[in-house]
């Protein structure tokens, strides 16, 4: 009985009630609305933003997701010269003030003025210096706003929108910003959909890279992707055979059949070729016949070579 009531003992005792002033809050509310109509919800704002990208374009965008590169500064005034007459994209000219006006000057100005949409500031020496930090800009200073890179995923969606079979120029380990230039313009003048190059450890879309396109890169997009393999399986899962370039390669670029479908060419970098890891994820590995005896070409004239040999294909 000792036992029996110390279970008891813990129980509460009689609690004054609330007088009916809760019924109300005992009342259902009607059923809960999907996650779209919630205030504040992760998929209501999902839905709130595609809605304003549709109102937008009037059609939804395509994933976005690259990010930007940082503003660049080309200085000197024939360095100047050249990226506004090749069409390097360009937000701002800074010319120093009382700066002696000769010919390059002249025509750098005359260029911005043609292309509109381009800022002209006139600022003074030390000013420029400090933005260039000390470089010998020669009074001319031509600000490359960030480059908007795409989403590798954007690429074969621009291909499915064409009805064609994806065609895409991966680049593993290529530093050098011309050559990236040199093969967007490959990926263009052969009718591929873009080009993609990992975040780090890699070039990017500079002023050099714009003018070695010759122009190609203002309709041949750049995808960035944060892991390059991550990207390559993800092609894979989507049906696309992933082809890399090795001079050791087990087949012969003439040999291959996956050219003639959806595919990926990655090219490697002219010193060490493709990474470990790169080259476990491709699908085939395949070698141009240089009977030259070349070791090896750089990644614009390689991937020249197969992407020639892909468009024969399809034509």
């Amino acid at each position: 009985m000792a036992a029996n009531n110390r279970r008891m003992s813990g129980k509460k005792g009689a609690q004054v009630g609330s007088g009916g002033k809760r019924r109300r809050g005992l009342e259902g509310k009607g059923p809960t609305p999907p996650a779209e109509m919630r205030k504040g919800h992760a998929k209501q704002r999902a839905a709130n933003a595609k809605a304003r990208r549709t109102t937008t374009t009037g059609r939804p965008q395509q994933r976005r997701g690259g990010g930007r590169s940082t503003s660049e500064l080309v200085v000197g005034r024939n360095p100047v010269y050249e990226a506004l007459r090749d069409g390097v994209p360009a937000s701002t000219l800074y010319v120093q003030q009382f700066i002696d006006n000769d010919e390059r000057v002249r025509e750098a100005l005359q260029l911005a003025a043609e292309r509109g949409g381009i800022n002209l500031m006139e600022a003074p020496r030390p000013e420029l210096d400090r933005m260039t930090n000390g470089l010998n800009h020669q009074g001319l200073v031509l600000q490359v706003p960030p480059y908007e890179y795409a989403h590798p995923e954007d690429l074969v969606a621009a291909a499915h929108d064409e009805g064609a079979d994806p065609l895409i120029v991966a680049l593993d380990g290529v530093t050098d910003p011309r050559n990236l230039g040199a093969v967007v313009r490959s990926v263009s003048a052969f009718g591929g959909h873009g080009v993609v190059v990992p975040e780090r450890r890699a070039a990017g879309m500079t002023a050099g890279a714009w003018k070695s396109s010759a122009g190609a890169a203002a309709r041949t997009p750049v995808a960035r992707a944060t892991n390059l393999t991550r990207a390559l399986e993800s092609y894979q899962r989507a049906g696309i055979a992933v082809v890399g370039l090795a001079a050791d390669g087990e087949a012969e670029l003439g040999d291959l059949a996956a050219l003639d479908g959806p595919v990926v060419i990655v090219v490697g970098s002219e010193g060490k070729g493709l990474s470990r890891l790169v080259g476990e994820t491709c699908d085939f590995r395949v070698r141009i016949p240089m009977p030259g005896g070349a070791e090896s070409l750089n990644a614009g004239v390689a991937a020249g070579i197969v992407l020639y040999e892909a468009a024969r294909r399809r034509s």
